[in-house]
């Protein structure tokens, strides 16, 4: 009943402003100890990530056009090469050692069948609140968004970044739009046990300079309206004269299975919790993404013109269905373990506590 009236809620709200919100699933390509916008060509990079979408994934990109250089996507839409990825989440045991978080499946929305079977993957969402008047990106276009060594809250991005904690198995507690809920999202790590997992969502920015397609610190590209960050599904205010090109809104969403992780008697003795991003953050302030634009040809252009798509199904895009999706993928160029239990986080050299 909870799915059924988030759908229920958003499908109302994308028709009634004859927006446009793709959301589609993208199974797991690679966990790899790589970086290519932060660190190019550095073998290994400071800490793990996970990474979704094209097989062109590599310690370096070329700034080019990457639906080129990919030969196949873990995404729905199988003309989205682009990468998406996010740090991974360790649990922390009492006894100090370490062990990955599995990432779950999306709920059940708008018939999309693929997205509840990423096991792994990411949930992306693309929102064009103004089909006609949104521009898509650019081959060679990309950015990130968060900051790796963010340890407070920072309230400006309240509703940019942010966990919901789950009241119960199938989601539970999912009624509200992302970053919204009072009661079930925060900035933070929750504090208490979630009874149906941790999802973490991440907006970018939706204003462009109309120029450059990266900057120095892959940020500085782009920037939010004048009024602050839109909330997901708005336009927000007016973009800077500085960034004065809307682009879409970009998200991506991840479902983490903490539930195997739920017995307090092995929490840390002060009480406090025991998750950790894979740089060693375990504030979960620092929660960052990454995005390297490779939609072929004007695909993404045409959906973002178009009104009143949602879900998985848009325009003339076309859709794979999930074994060709899970048959893509590439080995890891750092070879260790990202599934046992580690006395320290990958690249990280946390001694046992």
């Amino acid at each position: 009943m909870m799915i059924l009236t988030t759908i229920l809620a958003l499908t109302a709200l994308v028709e009634a402003q004859s927006m446009t919100m793709l959301r589609f699933g993208c199974s797991q390509v690679v966990i790899d100890r790589l970086d290519p916008l932060v660190n190019p060509g550095l073998i290994p990079s400071p800490h793990v990530h996970q990474i979704v979408g094209g097989n062109a994934f590599n310690a370096s990109i070329p700034s080019t056009d990457v639906s080129t250089l990919a030969s196949c996507t873990t995404c729905e839409f199988s003309q989205d090469f682009s990468n998406y990825w996010t740090a991974n989440l360790y649990y922390k045991a009492r006894n100090g050692t370490y062990k990955r978080v599995n990432q779950g499946s999306a709920a059940l929305q708008f018939n999309d069948n693929f997205s509840t079977q990423i096991g792994g993957g990411t949930l992306v969402y693309y929102v064009s609140a103004q089909p006609g008047s949104i521009t898509a990106f650019k081959p060679g276009f990309r950015m990130l968004v968060g900051d790796v060594n963010q340890r407070t809250a920072n309230t400006t991005l309240k509703y940019q970044n942010c966990y919901r904690c789950y009241t119960g198995p199938n989601f539970g507690g999912d009624v509200s739009a992302p970053c919204q809920s009072t009661t079930i999202d925060t900035q933070g790590f929750p504090t208490a046990p979630c009874l149906g997992g941790i999802r973490s969502n991440v907006l970018f920015p939706t204003c462009w300079d109309g120029v450059n397609l990266d900057s120095p610190n892959h940020e500085d590209h782009v920037a939010y309206p004048v009024t602050g960050p839109a909330t997901f599904l708005t336009l927000g205010g007016a973009c800077p004269a500085s960034h004065p090109v809307r682009i879409p809104q970009v998200m991506l969403e991840v479902v983490w299975d903490t539930t195997p992780f739920n017995d307090r008697s092995d929490w840390p003795t002060d009480g406090s919790q025991p998750f950790y991003l894979s740089q060693g953050d375990n504030t979960g302030y620092g929660q960052h993404a990454d995005y390297v634009f490779g939609w072929e040809g004007n695909s993404l252009q045409s959906a973002m013109n178009t009104a009143n798509c949602y879900g998985a199904s848009c325009a003339s895009l076309q859709t794979q269905q999930i074994n060709n999706a899970k048959s893509c993928s590439i080995s890891p160029v750092v070879q260790e373990d990202n599934n046992g239990w580690m006395t320290s986080l990958p690249g990280q050299d946390m001694p046992v506590a």
